[in-house]
C-alpha cells in the first residue's frame, strides 16, 4: 500500500454550531458544464439555514488545472465534512475571472503573478496569520523572498513582494512581512524545458536551445503570455541577444526586442505549436511532435508514466520558477468564512504537500508533508537521492524505478537555483498586445 492512504488528524471545528449560513445550492446541468458557478447573479434568495453544521457547507474554489484535484475535494469532505466545488480554468481565464465574477467563488486557487493583477481590484479579503496554524513553517521564499539567509532574490514577481498587505482592509501591497497575507501559499515549482532525449541526439545544457535551428518545426513555446515572456527572455539572455535589467519588468524596448526575437524563430519554422494547457504539453511530447518545449514538472512525469523517455532538463542559467496559494473572496463571512480558515489550514497539514510532493511540485510546508511519506519518497523527492524503491504517483502507479534520481537534483538545488519567477509588468498591457502579435505572425 502506497502511503497515499495516511490520515492526517480530524481536524476541529469549534464554534460552528449556532452559527447560520446562506446554504447554496449547486447549479446543474450546462451551466454547471460550462464552469459557471452559484453566485453570479443566476440564482437568489436562499433561505437563511439555522443552527447548520460546518458539513452544510458547500466553497466554490477555482483555478487552473495544476491544482485543483478532484482528490483534494474528496479528502476534504472526508477529513473535514464539507464539499468543495472546483472549477479548473488556464491562467488568463483565471486572472479575468477573479476580478470580474468575484461573487462566482469563494477560494481563488491563483498564482502570485495574478494575485498582483487581481488583489488590488479589492474582490479579496486580507487574511489573518494569526488563524494559520502552520504559518511559522512556510517556507522562507514566500515570506523573506530567500530561501537561505545568503540567498539572492530572484527576478521578477517574487511571491512575497506581493503576498502581504498593509492591514485588514488594504488592498496595497506591503513592503514587508505583516500580520495580513494575501494568499497563503500552498504549491511552487522550478520550472525549465522538457525534452525528448531519445530523439533529440545531444546533450541540452542551455536555455538557447530551444531556438536550435537543429530542433526546426519540432519545438513549443507556451502560450500564456506572462510565462512564455519570462521563457523567451531566459532564451534571449542564453543567446546573449539581451541583457535585461529586470526580466520580469521589462522595457517597451526589452519587450520590442524580446518578441521579435520569436517572430524570427517562428517565421524561420521553428515552433510546432503553441500549448495552454497542462494535458496540451503532454500531447506534443508524448507524440513526439515536439521533442523540447516549455515544460512542467508534473508534465514531464506524465509523459515518462506513458513509458517514453522524456526529461526535466537543469539548465546553466538557472530555472524559471512560480508559486500559487489560496486566498479568500472578500464575500465569505460568517460560517463559510470559518470553514475557508479551516480547510487553508487542513491544507497545510500535511496530506496535501505529501500529493503536490509526489507529482514533482513542492508544498508550501515541508515538515508536515515529510510526515506523510515514506522515508524513500522523501529522499528522491526532496533530497535528489537515488530511489530507494520503485517511486509511485499519487494514484500508485509506478513514476520512477528504483535506483532513478530526480531531474535537477534536490529541493535546495532547485528551488536554489531561480532565476527569475513569473511576473505581471509595469508595461504588461503593452507587453500582452506585442505577445499576441507573436502569436498571430
Amino acid at each position: 500500500m502506497s502511503s497515499d492512504s495516511t490520515n492526517p488528524p480530524k481536524a476541529k471545528t469549534p464554534g460552528t454550531k449556532t452559527l447560520g449560513i446562506s446554504r447554496r445550492q449547486a447549479l446543474k446541468g450546462t451551466a454547471a458544464a460550462a464552469g459557471l458557478a452559484v453566485g453570479s447573479g443566476a440564482i437568489t434568495g436562499f433561505p437563511t439555514i439555522w443552527a447548520q453544521n460546518i458539513k452544510n457547507v458547500t466553497l466554490r474554489q477555482f483555478g487552473t488545472g495544476v491544482s485543483n484535484l478532484n482528490a483534494v475535494a474528496e479528502k476534504v469532505k472526508e477529513d473535514l465534512g464539507f464539499t468543495l466545488q472546483m472549477t479548473a480554468l488556464d491562467s488568463d481565464a483565471v486572472s479575468q475571472r477573479a476580478v470580474t465574477q468575484p461573487k462566482s467563488y469563494d477560494i481563488a486557487d491563483i498564482e502570485y503573478w495574478i494575485c498582483k493583477k487581481v488583489f488590488p481590484a479589492g474582490v479579496m479579503q486580507p487574511m489573518d496569520v494569526g488563524k494559520i496554524k502552520n504559518f511559522d513553517k512556510i517556507v522562507p521564499l514566500f515570506i523573506t523572498g530567500k530561501l537561505t539567509p545568503e540567498s539572492t532574490i530572484a527576478q521578477g514577481t517574487a511571491p512575497h513582494t506581493v503576498g502581504f498587505v498593509e492591514g485588514k482592509d488594504s488592498v496595497k501591497f506591503a513592503k514587508s512581512q505583516t500580520q495580513w497575507m494575501t494568499l497563503i501559499p500552498t504549491i511552487y515549482n522550478a520550472d525549465t524545458l522538457g525534452i525528448r532525449p531519445d530523439l533529440i541526439g545531444r546533450p541540452i545544457t542551455q536555455w538557447k536551445d530551444l531556438l536550435d535551428p537543429a530542433f526546426k518545426g519540432k519545438a513549443s513555446i507556451l502560450n500564456i503570455p506572462s510565462i512564455g515572456i519570462m521563457d523567451a527572455a531566459m532564451v534571449a539572455e542564453s543567446m546573449g541577444e539581451m541583457k535585461y535589467g529586470d526580466k520580469g519588468n521589462m522595457t517597451k524596448e526589452e519587450i520590442d526586442k524580446t518578441i521579435a526575437l520569436l517572430i524570427e524563430a517562428k517565421k524561420a519554422g521553428q515552433f510546432r505549436a503553441f500549448w495552454k494547457t497542462f494535458d496540451e504539453s503532454v500531447n506534443l511530447m508524448a507524440s513526439g511532435e515536439v521533442v523540447i518545449q516549455s515544460m512542467w514538472s508534473p508534465a514531464v512525469a506524465a509523459v515518462r508514466a506513458k513509458g517514453i523517455n522524456c526529461v526535466y532538463q537543469p539548465l546553466k542559467e538557472g530555472y524559471r520558477a512560480w508559486g500559487g496559494g489560496l486566498g479568500i473572496a472578500k464575500h465569505v463571512s460568517g460560517l463559510e468564512l470559518e470553514a475557508a480558515y479551516e480547510y487553508i489550514n487542513w491544507y497545510l497539514s500535511g496530506w496535501v504537500g505529501a500529493y503536490l510532493n509526489r507529482q514533482g511540485y513542492y508544498s508550501a510546508v515541508l515538515d508536515t508533508a515529510k510526515q506523510h511519506m515514506s522515508p524513500e519518497e522523501w529522499a528522491f523527492w526532496m533530497e535528489g537521492k537515488p530511489a530507494a524503491a520503485d517511486i509511485l504517483s499519487p494514484e500508485g502507479k509506478v513514476m520512477e524505478k528504483a535506483g532513478a534520481v530526480r531531474d535537477g537534483g534536490s529541493f535546495n538545488e532547485r528551488m536554489g537555483a531561480v532565476a527569475c519567477w513569473n511576473a505581471v509588468m509595469d508595461e504588461d498591457r503593452y507587453m500582452l498586445r506585442k505577445w499576441n502579435e507573436f502569436i498571430a505572425a
